[in-house]
């Protein structure tokens, strides 16, 4: 699967570019990029051994790619994308259908009644699947994607697990870490803490290491120092490393069921209620890895957008402790996937579009320079840093999990819709709760948040099993 580069990777051609206007700027932070200059820094030719089909003659060659972002070059992200030089080459284009992030499904939904479809969206955990799957936003992706042909191998295992009656919905094109942890090896070496990354190289990265270490590390403050254990968006990984998820499918019913009661759940949940118990989460917003540490915060936990050493910092990145019940490594992944709208009578722009995506993700070559990008930006990354991050995590060492209950109901899964006062769904609320308080004061126990929501959750779930199972024609 190679590709061959025409222009060095250190040359940048530049071309003046007309684009469609966005418009002024809005709330929904649209700007004005009618202008700008498209920057092309590699040229790629496919070879004969590509794995990217040909258009047939006479085939829709253009997409209509319905967002709130662009595909095609714009003023705030010049550089042209590989897939999108590679899916040119072919003969396709992108044309640009702008909607709003909050607006997104209604916007669809209007363009479906409409009957005016655009081509493709974009997969987003919360709601795309199996919510406005079953509400027929979309259409399974088997009519235009051979899923056993080898360029999907590595990822078909992970695609059956978008299924609704036998059909595949979801394709995922490369996978990426949601969150990891950083630390600062000054304070693990100052304080005669275990390191974590030695402790994950030897397979002993768990729950309870890591809770001793922020213990200990909390322990040996001074008299007029406050120090902190974790930050960030750590929870429901937590609960996930057990391989469970609050909503789970089974497959004797054929329907999707709360795991409320789950023993392995729980122990997750008691951990991190014992975290916030023993003041060792810092609950506040952080917005980085630099400000945690200057907080005395000893683990960061976030996407690696907000871990950026500078010259002298000694860090080091682990990914989520597992659970020490189970030696089996899970995670969740953040996808990257197009889903196929349904209407689009697209079928070979869409497959030839994925097969482009795929083989710019995957390329060898593509990947060595996507790296050498990366250390430009960030140059004193480790190396150890960027495998955890970018490569230990979405390989095989790990097993995926997909955490449906995000895309279940607006109750249960989409923020936006939320009114409670942290603006979190019923399910990623419940993930991180037992580490919030009431108006009184009070830690939050797992039993009673569990009652608090258990009959909206099972009446939320029986309304979406009973659309689900009239949508397979149950």
């Amino acid at each position: 699967m190679k590709l061959k580069r025409v222009f060095a990777a250190a040359l940048a051609v530049t071309m003046a570019a007309g684009a469609a206007s966005c418009g002024k700027s809005d709330s929904d932070g649209k700007k004005d990029e009618s202008k700008f200059e498209e920057t092309v820094t590699i040229d790629e030719a496919l070879t004969e051994e590509s794995p990217i089909s040909d258009f047939p003659e006479g085939a829709q060659t253009e997409l209509e790619w319905f967002s709130y972002y662009d595909l095609n070059p714009s003023r705030s992200q010049p550089e042209k994308s590989t897939n999108l030089s590679l899916f040119e080459q072919k003969g396709g284009s992108i044309k640009y259908a702008q909607t709003s992030s909050m607006q997104k499904y209604d916007d669809l939904a209007a363009r479906l009644m409409a009957n005016d479809p655009p081509d493709m969206f974009a997969y987003e955990q919360k709601m795309t699947f199996p919510a406005n799957c079953i509400k027929e936003m979309f259409q399974p992706i088997d009519d235009a994607i051979d899923l056993d042909a080898p360029i999907w191998a590595d990822v078909r295992e992970t695609a059956d697990e978008f299924t609704l009656a036998g059909k595949h919905y979801v394709l995922p094109i490369a996978f990426g870490a949601l969150s990891v942890m950083t630390y600062d090896k000054a304070a693990i070496e100052a304080n005669g803490l275990d390191d974590p990354y030695e402790l994950y190289q030897n397979g002993e990265w768990d729950w309870d290491t890591w809770h001793d270490i922020m213990k200990e590390y909390c322990s040996l403050s001074g008299p007029d120092e406050e120090r902190f254990g974790v930050n960030g968006w750590f929870a429901p990984f937590i609960f996930q490393s057990t391989g469970k998820t609050l909503i789970g499918y089974d497959e004797t019913s054929d329907e999707y069921v709360a795991n409320l009661y789950d023993a392995d759940l729980e122990r997750a949940a008691d951990l991190l209620y014992n975290i916030q118990k023993e003041g060792l989460y810092y609950p506040d917003w952080v917005g980085s890895a630099s400000e945690a540490f200057k907080k005395n915060i000893l683990f960061y936990a976030m996407g690696t957008w907000a871990v950026t050493p500078k010259e002298g910092d000694e860090w080091a990145i682990v990914p989520m402790p597992k659970d020490p019940n189970s030696d089996t490594l899970y995670t969740t992944l953040e996808i990257n996937a197009f889903m196929w709208v349904r209407g689009s009578t697209a079928a070979d722009a869409y497959r030839i579009w994925n097969e482009c995506s795929r083989v710019a993700a995957t390329d060898e070559e593509m990947i060595a320079i996507g790296k050498e990008k990366f250390f430009v930006n960030k140059p004193q990354f480790t190396e150890e840093m960027y495998d955890v991050a970018y490569s230990d995590v979405i390989s095989d060492k790990f097993v995926r999990l997909i955490d449906h209950g995000y895309g279940i109901s607006t109750a249960l899964s989409d923020d936006d819709a939320a009114t409670n006062p942290s603006k979190e769904a019923i399910i990623p609320y419940m993930y991180s709760s037992v580490m919030k308080s009431d108006e009184n004061g009070k830690q939050y126990t797992w039993a009673t948040l569990r009652e608090t929501y258990k009959a909206t959750i099972d009446s939320e779930l029986k309304t979406f099993n009973d659309s689900y199972h009239k949508f397979i024609g149950k």
